[in-house]
């Protein structure tokens, strides 16, 4: 039967190869586009599956919430005694509690020395809940030495090449001390697939130690920076015993100076493990995370595109029917059922399917490194170790072949012998609209990932060129350090000698960053102290600050390096602050007394509110203040003309300050446009697929307009004979194809407003989708199928009258 099916197909090649090239080109394209976002899109599903316990396994974040009930921060991170204390709380429901805590050491080994950002302090029971291998010495118990380090199979050969590193000693910079530790075990590395990646796990006595022993770290619940796991007892529900959380807070943490319940303030919510990669993305995060709305965008695209490649088919399929009326006819008369010509025509299509797989096989081994190394993941597509691959492969070649097939078997299988032997055959108004329908679903699919690609392009444009309310070009961002805090002035004035250098400050953060810090405050309103219910964010400052990034003042004054009292009782507030505390004005908030922490001064100046964090977020209110033992952050501000020469001499004064660090410059703009490449990737995407879209609409048009001049070329003929113009033939062959066109264009509309719509939310600060992107997507999706259609009719309109006539 299937070599009946496969001489049938070969057939139609050699009549009919233009049709049979589009169908197969068509749907090798669509099919090639569906197996490599699958593969990316199993990938992101697959995320911290290697746990065999991974459905009891739970991290612990924590959320503050503002009066009105609105979570003004959600931490990936918790304060160190909640781990301990749910696991002593809770011992029926939790069976391990683990702490980890990422720290950027500095490593040296021998006369190398590397800055590592995959160091973790780990609690011992770490190895309890995560099913991390050791091939070699000890995981658990060398975690309960001080000086206990296990490193992976990777970092092992890094350091120590192929001897064993069991037993080797590594002498790590911790604030400013070396301090020696022991290779005590090697574990295999983790694999890609996992939310967050480890190659050093060091004990988490010497983070105890920091934090003033164990009674200190245990009671402090301020230090939000340990990423809390848990493993619960089988069969519990996680959110059931989430529930049971606010009641130890209140146990543990009591109540506020107002006799409120910290849990109405403060609360702990649980993850499961598999679904932080894809739907946390909380104001911290060990590693970036994806996001599952682009899952699902890809998962459209790549439906949309296989669809538009179905449609082609069916057209082409349909459009052609007249050819096989009479093969129909005769099968018919010849015996043949309806339900062996539906069998006939669905085989034809699952072979003419089979052949499309096969060259889009080809093309995917072709194009996966390039599109791996775009998505950055490890994707492959190994039909022999990983077999179930095959299964995918299966599965889009049946819903190919059937929602390809399964209009045109029905359709051809449906022919009345008797009028297709008189000759009085006709395909009839139900199917010419049928397919007119499948048309317009095509270039509307196009319109809307061309709207995509604009609304995208856009609102990209809008939050690189926005005016953040500072100045962050030519500003570059260094890591400080001990000896560079002590030494601040005289670095300071070391470095803006320089002429390239305009000014030098210090911070405890940089715009860019996240806005993570806060504490308590209180501030003098209508004459009273009022415990504030808002989070005020907080950056530590040096008294320049504010110049060197062009922050402007609407009130008050900046720092005064000479007024010793500025730094330690000055603070400097943005607009939304005021607002929130319940100032009327800025002017207002001036010389008011204000306690942050344990800090109590006046506010002395109101900063016109400006853009720290990226326009995902909105702006919160801030504090600035002058601290000199957390900033950590050098800002250089320098003349762009010379930025060359400046980035030459700071590295040279970077290797006399810092000489084991890498010099790893980061200027703020470059900052904030890496906080954008997730919707870099989307605009990427987008436009690739949307040329793919149009182009595969494009050949089943290119289609369905040749075979209909070919199905009208004595008519046009008749036509030129009796006088018609060109420009008349052109009109009559492309205005009925151009308004399917148009009525796609005026279904994608609604469609692509409100998807694009909602996407936009993401955003706090964005674009709104103006009516000149669907019209420039209108007129693009409308010149593309012009000038498809006039490429084929303009060949019938010139054609010699007389062998119109004669050639049929």
């Amino acid at each position: 039967m299937f070599k009946n099916y496969f001489k049938i197909v070969f057939r139609n090649a050699k009549k009919h190869p233009m049709y049979v090239f589009i169908n197969l080109f068509g749907l090798a394209i669509g099919m090639t586009v569906s197996i490599l976002i699958l593969l990316y899109v199993q990938f992101e599903l697959s995320y911290d599956d290697y746990h065999p316990d991974k459905e009891r396994i739970f991290r612990v974040s924590r959320a503050w919430f503002n009066p009105d009930g609105d979570i003004s921060l959600h931490l990936g991170h918790t304060a160190p005694p909640f781990g301990p204390l749910i696991k002593s709380d809770f011992p029926e429901d939790v069976e391990v509690s683990a702490r980890i805590f990422n720290f950027d050491p500095l490593i040296k080994s021998g006369e190398n020395a590397f800055e590592e950002t995959r160091f973790f302090f780990a609690d011992p029971e770490s190895f309890d809940v995560f099913s991390w291998e050791i091939v070699e010495g000890e995981g658990k118990s060398a975690l309960s030495e001080a000086d206990g380090l296990v490193i992976t199979e990777s970092t092992a050969k890094r350091y120590f090449g192929d001897s064993p590193a069991v037993g080797k000693d590594l002498l790590i910079l911790l604030n400013g001390q070396e301090v020696t530790f022991q290779v005590r075990g090697v574990m295999k590395d983790m694999p890609e697939n996992s939310h967050f990646h480890v190659d050093f796990l060091a004990s988490m006595v010497p983070v105890v130690q920091f934090y003033g022993g164990l009674e200190a770290f245990m009671g402090n619940f301020g230090s939000n920076n340990f990423s809390t796991f848990i493993k619960l007892n089988e069969g519990l529900d996680y959110k059931d015993f989430e529930a049971k959380l606010p009641s130890l807070i209140d146990r543990h943490m009591g109540e506020t100076q107002s006799g409120i319940p910290m849990s109405k303030g403060t609360q702990l919510f649980l993850w499961p493990i598999t679904d932080i990669h894809l739907y946390s993305n909380l104001d911290s995060e060990i590693e970036p995370n994806g996001n599952i709305d682009y899952v699902y965008i890809y998962l459209a695209v790549a439906f949309f595109i296989l669809l538009i490649a179905c449609i082609n088919f069916m057209n082409l399929s349909t459009a052609r029917s007249s050819l096989r009326s009479m093969e129909v006819g005769l099968r018919k008369v010849m015996g043949a059922d309806k339900g062996l010509l539906i069998r006939q025509f669905l085989g034809e299509s699952f072979v003419m399917t089979i052949f499309s797989m096969v060259l889009a096989l080809v093309l995917v081994y072709l194009f996966l490194p390039t599109f791996g190394d775009f998505t950055e993941r490890p994707l492959s597509l190994n039909l022999i170790q990983s077999p179930e691959y095959l299964l995918l492969i299966f599965g889009i070649i049946a819903f190919v072949g059937l929602i390809s097939g399964s209009y045109p078997a029905l359709f051809l299988s449906g022919f009345m012998p008797a009028k297709v032997l008189k000759g009085a055959f006709k395909a009839g108004k139900a199917h010419e609209r049928f397919r007119s329908v499948l048309v317009v679903g095509q270039f509307a699919i196009s319109v809307m990932l061309i709207v995509a690609v604009l609304v995208v392009v856009n609102q990209l444009s809008f939050m690189q060129s926005k005016d953040l309310g500072f100045k962050k070009e030519d500003i570059v961002v260094l890591p400080s350090s001990g000896a560079i805090t002590e030494n601040y002035l005289i670095f300071k004035d070391r470095l803006e000698n320089h002429p390239g250098v305009n000014s030098v400050t210090i911070s405890s953060r940089v715009p860019s960053g996240r806005l993570l810090d806060s504490q308590g405050a209180t501030a003098e309103v209508n004459g009273e102290m009022n415990q504030l219910n808002i989070r005020i964010a907080d950056i530590h400052v040096g008294h320049n600050f504010l110049e060197t990034y062009g922050i402007d003042l609407v009130a008050g004054r900046n720092f005064n390096f000479q007024l010793a009292s500025d730094s330690t009782e000055a603070f400097i507030l943005n607009e939304t602050s005021v607002r929130e505390i319940g100032w009327s004005s800025p002017e207002e908030a001036i010389g008011k007394q204000f306690l942050y922490g344990g800090r109590r001064g006046f506010v002395t100046g109101v900063m016109k509110d400006f853009h720290f964090e990226s326009l995902h977020q909105p702006i919160v209110p801030i504090v600035f203040m002058i601290s000199q033992d957390r900033n950590n952050q050098l800002s250089i501000k320098i003349d762009s003309e010379e930025r060359d020469q400046v980035l030459a001499y700071l590295k040279e004064e970077w290797a006399q300050m810092r000489p084991d660090f890498p010099f790893e410059p980061l200027f703020v703009d470059e900052g904030f446009n890496r906080q954008y490449e997730a919707e870099n990737r989307v605009k990427t995407i987008f436009t690739f697929f949307s040329v793919l879209a149009i182009l595969i609409s494009v050949l089943g048009l290119l289609g369905l307009v040749t075979f209909a001049t070919e199905q009208r070329t004595r008519e046009i003929g008749i036509r030129k004979v009796m006088g018609a113009e060109t420009s008349n033939i052109l009109l009559l062959l492309g205005r009925d194809f151009l308004k399917l066109v148009v009525l796609g264009f005026l279904l994608a509309i609604p469609i692509s407003w409100f998807g694009m719509n909602k996407w936009l939310d993401d955003f706090a600060y964005h674009i709104g989708v103006h009516w000149t992107v669907f019209l420039w997507a209108g007129l693009l999706a409308g010149a593309i199928a012009a000038i498809t259609i006039t490429s084929q009719t303009i060949k019938a309109a010139w054609a010699n009258p007389i062998k119109s006539i004669k050639s049929e």
